[in-house]
């Protein structure tokens, strides 16, 4: 076998992925901010850095990271609901993607919490974006932010007792007589 043929040890081939240089590099920051007790279940799904932490700490880490001068986290791309209704006590969550314009660092937090407490803290003191988001959150996924300005409806109206993007319903009505697998290819 030829030197050149050697097997590619695993720190090389992070040496080689400027991505997986600069999501260790950020990871590094993150346990030096806020602690590596801070984020469980760190992954790199399409080589996006995605970690989760709590919703007690979500606040206090997003403020952190947009005023850190190291990676400077000062966009909030888009922050939405999720629903994983087999998930015991972790049914509801948000996801908040964030990006540094000015080192091009993207990172991806995670939360979940009950179904049955869907508070979380607010975020519209940090990013002025955030408003909008929280309000289609609350409407869609019944998530409450403790805080918000102005927390209502922004997309349904105002009467509908329920949360339209929560999977508490079939995807089809099983009653239904003129649906034949037939045509369907079921």
């Amino acid at each position: 076998m030829m030197p050149q043929d050697a097997p590619v040890t695993s720190e090389a081939a992070v040496a080689d992925n400027p991505a997986k240089v600069q999501n260790a590099r950020v990871l590094a920051r993150l346990h030096q901010l806020f602690g590596e007790d801070a984020f469980t279940d760190v992954e790199e799904p399409y080589g996006l850095l995605t970690a989760t932490t709590t919703r007690e700490r979500i606040h206090g880490i997003i403020a952190g990271l947009k005023q850190d001068q190291e990676i400077a986290l000062n966009f909030l791309t888009t922050m939405c609901g999720i629903n994983y209704p087999e998930n015991v006590g972790k049914e509801l969550g948000m996801i908040y993607h964030l990006h540094s314009l000015t080192q091009n660092i993207r990172l991806r937090l995670k939360i979940f919490f009950p179904v049955a407490d869907p508070v979380v803290p607010t975020l519209t003191d940090v990013y002025l974006t955030a408003n909008w988001m929280e309000r289609e959150a609350y409407d869609f996924f019944g998530v409450i932010f403790t805080g918000h300005p102005n927390l209502i409806r922004i997309l349904n109206v105002e009467d509908m007792d329920y949360h339209p993007m929560r999977k508490e319903y079939p995807l089809e009505d099983g009653t239904r007589e003129d649906k034949t697998d037939l045509f369907f290819g079921r």
